[in-house]
């Protein structure tokens, strides 16, 4: 079950909204527990059972480490069992078919026969929710926070709905609090249900048309694929990505305002970055501080020698690009951003300033882009294949078989694409934040949020119209 879909829109959210708001207070926590589980057992129902074992064991594990304060080793033990039982699963599911079959290769290359290998199915989800369990875990440990209170406030922490499959990944401490005080008031249910409207009109009606036509680029030969069309591929392919994306998100956070929770921002106009520092600083933010607190600081952080900086910088993004996938398209994706975070580091932070604006933007922007051909590339040939035609302006339009701009990019989806392109770069016009200022200033409260919700009831019609005629498209982080 998905959130762009009739049977979520039109049954599932209604039936559970109506069940949550009926339930009283005190056993709303229960009620979206048992919502979320029926929302994850729909699309993994063999894998729901186990999902909450490991739920059950994270939280008696957190409560025995809390309880430990006088044994330290004891304490780290614990941590340990729990870091290597969800590692475990998470490098079981995700990984031992990449693996395996890597291992395969080199046995053929060899003259050995392969192993014998049934491949696993990935849950849904994995990558985020692993996460989530593991920053409980270790601020527990850290003493950061106390343990939850029950197992159904812990369980829910881990498997509400709106942020299972997709993220945004939410720490512990930015939601224990909620989870027992939510504040339920018809503005913060009716700012959710902007958002998650407007999160729906990103995804299905700019999102689906941009990866509609980016499947297309990328689906023409070598024969065929101009250096125009190489890179109106992958720059379709970055607007997919982004829409799809942020699009979830604010679905998801549209949905936690809708049950009185407040789920931190994910994405902030990351297109407009003016370095690939501030790039990550935009987009995936639960991503970036999750690899920060976990991860960045305590390998050092800053506070090491130059060289040992940059070794943490790359190592921190090789892990990202392969938590991301397992596929070497995606460790070379991290490693690709990592090498850029230490060009910002040495000097293009303080040199860039002379550039200005707008030529930041623009160069930053290139950066982005080649760094998703290997995103969304099969292979690492096929990406430098991509990237090749991009910067082969000799040639140019040359190529033996053209294929007209109608067959892979209609007269709709080019709309979309300006629109696209405006909605994420307009900030950086000069004018634009004196725009919206007298936007705001022209019209009062009551007025704005009009106009806010006839923009999400024009998204929620012009959704449900486009998905009564089109294919289903999954949402792309689903595949992590």
């Amino acid at each position: 079950m998905v959130f762009s879909s009739f049977l979520f829109l039109f049954l599932f959210l209604p039936v559970f909204m109506g069940c949550y708001y009926l339930a009283p207070v005190r056993w709303r926590n229960l009620v979206a527990l048992l919502g979320s589980y029926l929302f994850y057992a729909w699309g993994a129902p063999r894998i729901v059972g186990l999902f909450i074992v490991s739920c059950l064991i994270d939280y008696l594990l957190g409560v025995a480490i809390a309880r430990l304060v006088a044994s330290p080793s004891r304490k780290k033990f614990l941590l340990l069992c729990s870091l290597t039982m969800n590692l475990g699963a998470l490098a079981y599911y995700k990984y031992s078919n990449f693996f395996v079959g890597e291992f395969n290769r080199l046995l053929e290359l060899m003259g050995f026969e392969g192993v014998a290998w049934t491949n696993v199915a990935l849950p849904i989800g994995i990558s985020f929710f692993t996460f989530q369990k593991i920053s409980y875990i270790v601020d527990v440990y850290r003493g950061k926070v106390e343990p939850a209170q029950n197992f159904v406030s812990y369980a829910l922490y881990i498997a509400l709905f709106p942020q299972l499959i997709a993220g945004p990944i939410i720490c512990y401490p930015d939601i224990h609090e909620q989870l027992h005080h939510r504040r339920y008031d018809l503005q913060t249910f009716f700012d959710g249900v902007c958002r998650f409207c407007m999160g729906l009109g990103k995804k299905v009606l700019i999102a689906d048309a941009m990866g509609s036509s980016a499947n297309m680029f990328f689906k023409l030969g070598p024969d065929q694929l101009s250096t125009p069309y190489a890179w109106l591929g992958i720059i379709c392919y970055a607007y997919q990505i982004y829409f799809d994306f942020s699009g979830y998100s604010d679905m998801a956070i549209g949905l936690g305002k809708m049950m009185g929770f407040d789920f931190l921002e994910n994405f902030n106009r990351p297109y407009i970055s003016q370095n690939v520092t501030e790039f990550w600083r935009r987009w995936h933010i639960s991503l970036s501080h999750f690899m920060r607190d976990y991860l960045y600081i305590p390998l050092g952080g800053n506070r090491v020698s130059p060289a040992r900086l940059y070794f943490n910088l790359c190592t921190v993004f090789l892990l990202s690009g392969l938590w991301h996938g397992a596929a070497w398209t995606f460790v070379f994706w991290g490693l690709y951003h990592g090498t850029f975070l230490v060009i910002d580091r040495l000097f293009w932070l303080q040199s860039s300033k002379r550039l200005g604006r707008f030529v930041n933007t623009l160069l930053t922007f290139v950066v982005v882009l080649f760094g998703w051909v290997f995103f969304r590339s099969e292979t690492i040939s096929e990406a430098f294949n991509h990237i090749l035609r991009m910067v082969d302006f000799y040639h140019y339009w040359s190529v033996p078989r053209y294929v007209p701009r109608g067959m892979v990019m209609h007269n709709q989806a080019m709309f979309v694409f300006v629109l696209a392109t405006l909605i994420c770069f307009a900030p950086t016009l000069p004018r634009f934040q004196d725009f919206t200022q007298a936007l705001s200033e022209r019209f009062s409260g009551v007025q704005m949020a009009c106009l806010r919700f006839a923009g999400g009831v024009a998204c929620l019609v012009l959704t449900a119209l486009t998905l009564s005629s089109t294919n289903y498209t999954p949402f792309i982080y689903f595949r992590f």
